[in-house]
């Protein structure tokens, strides 16, 4: 199993700082990760470095919480694609979730999704699992499946609980084949990696992602 290209190479903290993101794009070249995952102001610079490789750049929107006015969630999305962002991390509306309001959790997917799509981006929607009942994780998959997003995502990883192998095997139970899975929040092993992998996630959400890699190589 190549580990590397699972990983989108991610560092979100509120005090990330420029070098932060510099080392975290060269670390990415040199070990050939899916993509970077940083905040929103540094998408520019990392876009500028990371020009002349395979290597995605993913940013947040409506971070970490997902209850953002749908009107700043597109702001956020349009000058991310503008800085040259080419994924889209966007947290679905929690509070809509857990108040089992679906009429605005379509009206957000079904105003974002085509903004992302008609610039030939991706969107992954994060659901944190962690803390969402198993029929709301069920709900969700269904209108997010029905739209046809990208990806749905596990977890912020500011959750008390981040990816569970469990989460991820409810999700893809209840996603269409062409709607893929990001398991991210405590990944830290990679056995774990490997674990939610034949799950059935297609990327993991790391900040972990070299020592998982090593971890991979010494077997």
């Amino acid at each position: 199993m190549n580990i590397n290209s699972y990983i989108d190479h991610t560092v979100l903290k509120p005090v990330t700082t420029l070098d932060d993101v510099k080392k975290l794009c060269m670390e990415a070249v040199e070990y050939s990760f899916a993509a970077v995952c940083i905040p929103p102001p540094f998408v520019k610079i990392a876009a500028d470095m990371l020009g002349s490789t395979h290597i995605k750049v993913a940013t947040v929107t409506g971070f970490p919480f997902g209850y953002s006015a749908l009107e700043a969630k597109v702001a956020e999305t349009v000058l991310a694609i503008v800085d040259g962002a080419h994924e889209i991390d966007m947290v679905a509306n929690l509070l809509a979730i857990r108040n089992g309001d679906w009429a605005y959790l379509e009206k957000e997917i079904g105003t974002i999704l085509p903004l992302v799509r008609s610039k030939g981006k991706v969107l992954k929607v994060i659901i944190e699992s962690g803390i969402l009942l198993e029929e709301e994780i069920t709900k969700c998959c269904e209108i997010y499946g029905r739209y046809g997003v990208d990806f749905v995502k596990t977890s912020t990883g500011y959750a008390e609980k981040g990816a569970t192998i469990e989460a991820v095997k409810l999700m893809r139970a209840n996603l269409p084949a062409n709607v893929k899975i990001k398991a991210s929040g405590g990944i830290k092993t990679f056995e774990f990696a490997k674990a939610l992998i034949e799950a059935g996630a297609s990327r993991l959400g790391c900040s972990a992602s070299i020592d998982i890699v090593k971890q991979a190589n010494a077997i």
